[in-house]
């Protein structure tokens, strides 16, 4: 098998719920040797987060996947000194404990650094290491509201909406994964390792675009236009005769003539207005009207037809089980099976893209809690007597 491009890297994640972890899962889809250090007795909270089957938590297939496990209490004296010993081995460090957490268990940047100067160390939290708000508890749902997000989703004579899935979390292990391997670069010249600070309210606001640029320059706030774009239409969601939803873009000038000729109102390319975007969209009502008219005359697979003919931008609604059975995912092998020694084999999404030379893999999903403790630990040096010790203490 092609060697993976970071095969050799060691990660220690001790983090939960959900950016940090998924952040170790993207470096070990590539690679990287997972170890994922969870307390004894509290597990890392995902593997009971939604559904589950046959008393497992399926959610943790997936973020635990090419992981290995063991349990470790970074509080006690001997856990405190085994994590010494296993930073001591590692290139990266990811937690996501409450500013001075570690500082608390004499774990800091200090303390890691001591033992292995080359240590990369990331540390992501609500709010970042400093700032009035540093010590607040942090989750994605508090980012997606503080960060303008949810002030721009919905329907303009609706409620702010937040949306029902881990968007922050993600967006931010996704930065995370990024920050660790800039990092890891940045080490390559200068051969120390140093600290990475990723706070959830960072990463959310990146992707919302311009934002404040507009507002600084223009004292433009972004206002809710539900499925509309303040700067191209006709782009809405659009209903079909047998019940089904799609979806239309026209970011391009081209795009949004060939969809008026196409569904009869070649007219309105003539309009003054038509020829931008923002003027566009100043007309929603009249292009939404002549789309979705069009569209509600027929059944989703002769919109989607005629579209693809016509070199139009489009695209079904679709919910997982369309996902699932979507020929362009199947070509891509976006959702790819694992065999599971749990459950059997199980279908997820597979690694986040494709190398041509060196790819990633899904090795294997995740594992039960504290699966590999002695066998980590044993290969780290320990002896059966220690891991004795360390189980009457507490530690493991």
């Amino acid at each position: 098998m092609t060697e993976t491009p970071l095969h050799g890297l060691r990660v220690l994640d001790t983090a939960t719920l959900f950016a940090g972890p998924l952040a170790a899962t993207l470096l070990g889809d590539f690679g990287a040797e997972v170890l994922k250090i969870e307390h004894p007795t509290k597990p890392d909270p995902s593997r009971g987060h939604g559904p589950s089957k046959d008393g497992i938590g399926l959610w943790w297939k997936v973020l635990g996947r090419n992981k290995r496990t063991l349990t470790l209490d970074l509080s006690k004296a001997g856990g405190r000194a085994t994590f010494l010993r296993l930073a001591a081995t590692a290139d990266v460090v990811i937690e996501n404990f409450r500013p001075g957490t570690l500082e608390k268990w004499d774990l800091g940047w200090p303390e890691l650094s001591a033992v292995n100067p080359r240590l990369v160390l990331t540390r992501v939290t609500g709010f970042g290491q400093f700032g009035p708000y540093a010590h607040r508890p942090g989750f994605g749902t508090l980012a997606e509201a503080m960060s303008g997000f949810a002030a721009i989703t919905g329907e303009p004579d609706a409620p702010p909406v937040l949306p029902p899935f881990g968007l922050a979390d993600s967006i931010a292990g996704l930065a995370t994964a990024y920050a660790v391997m800039t990092a890891l670069a940045a080490r390559e010249r200068t051969g120390e390792g140093q600290v990475v600070d990723m706070a959830l309210i960072e990463p959310i606001l990146t992707v919302l675009g311009p934002q404040p640029t507009w507002y600084d320059q223009l004292g433009h706030v972004q206002e809710r236009t539900g499925n509309r774009s303040a700067n191209n239409a006709p782009r809405n969601t659009y209903r079909t005769a047998d019940g089904t939803w799609v979806a239309v873009s026209t970011s391009a000038q081209s795009v949004a003539e060939r969809v008026m000729h196409l569904v009869g109102r070649p007219e309105l390319v003539d309009e003054p207005w038509f020829a931008t975007g923002a003027q566009r969209a100043a007309h929603s009502d009249v292009l939404d009207a002549a789309v979705g008219s069009w569209i509600a005359a027929r059944t989703r697979t002769d919109v989607l037809a005629a579209f693809e003919k016509a070199e139009a931008a489009i695209a079904p609604i679709q919910d997982v089980r369309d996902v699932m059975a979507d020929p362009q995912y199947q070509a891509l092998d976006t959702v790819t099976t694992v065999d599971d020694p749990e459950l059997g084999p199980l279908r997820m999404q597979n690694v986040l893209f494709r190398l041509s030379s060196t790819p990633g893999a899904i090795r294997w999903a995740g594992r039960p809690h504290g699966a590999d403790t002695d066998e980590i630990l044993t290969e780290l040096g320990l002896s059966k007597a220690e891991l004795t010790a360390l189980r009457a203490e507490g530690a493991l």
